[in-house]
């Protein structure tokens, strides 16, 4: 009985020895500003936009004409950064109006050559990655 009471405080003391000895991380906070927050809520509805003029049938079929399916279109706009988003609508945004489909669709298209040049994508056959 002495030998089971001696061996349940020693092992008590070990435990309590080895919680104590854990490294504890420190819990970092930060106070955010807000314009850091309006740019994020900036960038969302930059994407969305962009996203609705994907969906514009007159881009999807002059993506279809040139072998780029509109899905992958979708999945390449949402992998792009949030600088990308910002400076593609940009371009589209200094295009005149309804006289600039074919340039946003060129656009689209570079930056799925540029990505498949990078490896990072596989959509066309003719582009080779530099990897």
């Amino acid at each position: 009985m002495r030998i089971k009471r001696h061996s349940t405080r020693t092992f008590t003391l070990l435990c309590t020895l080895l919680l104590a000895l854990l490294p504890a991380s420190p819990v970092m906070a930060g106070m955010l500003d807000t314009n850091s927050l309006i740019a994020a809520a900036g960038v969302d509805a930059e994407r969305a936009a962009l996203v609705q003029r994907l969906e514009a049938a007159e881009i999807q079929s002059a993506l279809v004409r040139m072998g780029v399916d509109p899905a992958d279109a979708q999945v390449r706009v949402d992998r792009l950064t949030d600088g990308q988003v910002t400076e593609l609508n940009a371009r589209l945004d200094q295009l005149p109006a309804g006289a600039g489909a074919l340039e946003a669709v060129l656009i689209v298209f570079l930056v799925f050559v540029i990505t498949d040049a990078l490896g990072i994508t596989d959509i066309f056959a003719f582009v080779t990655p530099s990897r």
